[in-house]
């Protein structure tokens, strides 16, 4: 990315020139910078050739003098540019800050039933600091090569022209191969921005659904986007490091090679009529004001620029560009038969206890259950009384402290050599959808992959069919932050329905989906071969299982909606919330 024929082209131009004051107080100060330069060399070249070399001590006395006030003239020459400075520099940041809530707030009120924009306090906070400190770096940097290489090149001048032969060739050269970097390695971090961010999201997605990872056995496929992410990111940071190391060999060039070249032609210099005071002053040009400007400006465009020229481009008006979390080969289609349903579980729950705690109390205490195979079972109950740890002492990702659960005459507990995904799929309220094609989503759970016509038939069973459509097909990238949470829910629901596992768990993965589409995804489920586990919030829920388990801490009791209503006075209390909730 280059300034150069980008829209941050004009936008520069614009705000530079509304504050010309400001550009001319700064320069102002500058002109005291050049002078400092061109007094620093050229009072030592008087000295040694006028004072000390023509035995006039005083005279080479009163010539330091000079040079070391020009250490003065330097000093209020910087004071003056930091004071002006901040009048160049915060209307940046203020103005950036402006454009990032103004597009924060278009973008919610455009679309309200998406999910906020995660990267806004990034923006906000992070990106509009980096913009305003490196913009203020580049400043200064910028304008003190400017005004010292005039000030160093007027004094070489002043010495004796036949210096200039030697020294502004390697100093051009070595300029042109830095600004011949500056475009690769804007690219490259902006690569490197992009791969960084794009791993940062894809570890955000993957904490949140940590759970129904592990639980399902999906981490050997997760582990492999994520690997990829790093691979990605490490390949941006060696390409930019290489770019730093041809920034390097033009600072060689252009600082280092003149020093070189000076002493190389010192005799012919001096056949020239160059004084040996006008070759000291060379140098300290050189060594004392070139050669540190030149370092500074290389790395400050070289490392601050193409941050600046990178954060400005995110932060300007229109789309940012979505990094596309790049995938492992392989992951595309892979054209096999419909996943099949073997046969259902039995779970037994043998008088399991379980507290989060030595010495908490018991979240579950001595509960009894048997599900039978093919059985749909509601877990209703009070916030916090325990369903979600019931779910996750079914899905083998906690054990209990008494008791035993079991699947098929099996224990539940995860072990290494286990694959969940082909026995239970666990899907949390919080359902996990990361970067790439909504085909790669909703093949999450299918170890041995799954054809077209069975990805179909599950999308438009649990209702997936419009969003599939406003995506643009199954081949669409999925932006998770771009999606609604119902959204994100109907996604997880469809790859639970396309897994072969015969035990699905659904804790509250409807809680987001409106009551109809919340009936259609219960339904497709319910017709789907297997067990059913759905921890519910609404009555339509509980009503349509074929048996309702009631927690409330200290005893548990299961039935159908009926039985419960004639003998659990929770239940009745449950029934009565979730109708007043619906008037």
């Amino acid at each position: 990315m280059t300034i150069t024929g980008s829209p941050l082209l004009p936008q520069a131009l614009r705000f530079l020139g509304r504050r010309k004051r400001v550009l001319l107080k700064l320069s102002g100060w500058s002109l005291l910078e050049s002078a400092h330069t061109f007094l620093g060399g050229y009072g030592v070249a008087m000295a040694l050739d006028r004072g000390f070399l023509a035995g006039r001590t005083g005279t080479g006395l009163a010539w330091l003098a000079v040079a070391a006030l020009a250490i003065v003239i330097g000093g209020l020459a910087t004071g003056g540019v930091f004071r002006g400075l901040a009048d160049l520099v915060e209307p940046l940041r203020d103005g950036l800050v402006r454009r990032v809530v103004t597009r924060s707030l278009d973008q919610a009120l455009a679309e309200p039933a998406h999910a906020a924009d995660s990267a806004v306090v990034s923006r906000l906070t992070n990106q509009t600091e980096i913009a305003r400190d490196s913009f203020a770096g580049l400043v200064l940097v910028a304008r003190s090569f400017v005004f010292t290489s005039v000030g160093a090149l007027f004094g070489l001048a002043a010495l004796s022209p036949a210096l200039l032969v030697v020294v502004v060739p390697p100093l051009l050269t070595g300029l042109l191969l830095f600004l011949a970097t500056l475009a690769p390695m804007a690219a490259r971090q902006r690569d490197f921005l992009c791969a960084d961010e794009a791993l940062s999201a894809q570890f955000g997605s993957m904490a949140q659904g940590l759970r129904d990872v592990v639980a399902c056995g999906a981490g050997t496929p997760v582990a492999a986007q994520a690997h990829a992410l790093i691979e990605q990111e490490a390949k941006s940071a060696r390409s930019l490091a290489r770019w730093a190391s041809a920034r390097c060999l033009s600072l060689g060039v252009a600082g280092h090679l003149p020093v070189v070249l000076l002493l190389i032609g010192a005799p012919w210099l001096l056949r020239q009529g160059v004084t040996a005071g006008a070759l000291l002053g060379a140098l300290t040009y050189l060594t004392q004001a070139l050669l540190p400007a030149l370092h500074n400006l290389m790395n400050a465009l070289g490392a601050a620029g193409t941050r600046l020229l990178v954060v400005l481009g995110r932060l300007s008006p229109g789309p940012d560009p979505s990094p596309t979390a790049p995938l492992p080969a392989g992951t595309r289609e892979r054209p096999a038969p419909a996943p099949g349903h073997p046969g259902a579980p039995r779970v037994e729950l043998r008088a399991v206890t379980f507290a989060y705690g030595p010495a908490a109390q018991p979240v579950l205490r001595g509960l009894n259950l048997t599900i039978e195979p093919g059985e749909h079972l509601t877990v209703v109950g009070p916030s916090g009384i325990g369903k979600s740890t019931l779910t996750c002492l079914l899905a083998g990702l906690l054990e209990p402290d008494k008791g035993e659960v079991r699947l098929d005459d099996r224990p539940a507990l995860l072990h290494a050599n286990d694959d969940p995904s082909r026995l239970r799929v666990l899907i949390p309220q919080q359902a996990y959808v990361f970067t790439g094609s909504l085909y790669e989503n909703l093949l999450y759970l299918c170890p041995d992959g799954a054809s077209r016509s069975a990805v179909n038939a599950s999308s438009e069973a649990v209702g997936l069919g419009p969003l599939v459509g406003r995506l643009g097909g199954f081949d669409a990238q999925v932006d998770p932050a771009s999606l609604s949470q119902g959204e994100r829910q109907l996604i997880a629901l469809g790859r639970a329905h396309l897994s072969p596992a015969p035990l699905v768990i659904l804790d509250e993965a409807t809680c987001h989906l409106d009551p109809a589409a919340e009936a259609r995804a219960e339904r497709a489920f319910a017709l789907r071969p297997g067990t059913l586990i759905v921890v519910a919030h609404r009555i339509s829920s509980a009503r349509r299982a074929d048996r309702i388990l009631v927690l409330d801490g200290l005893n548990a009791t299961c039935g159908s909606h009926q039985e419960l209503l004639d003998q659990s006075p929770l239940y009745r209390d449950l029934v009565g919330q979730w109708h007043a909730e619906r008037i």
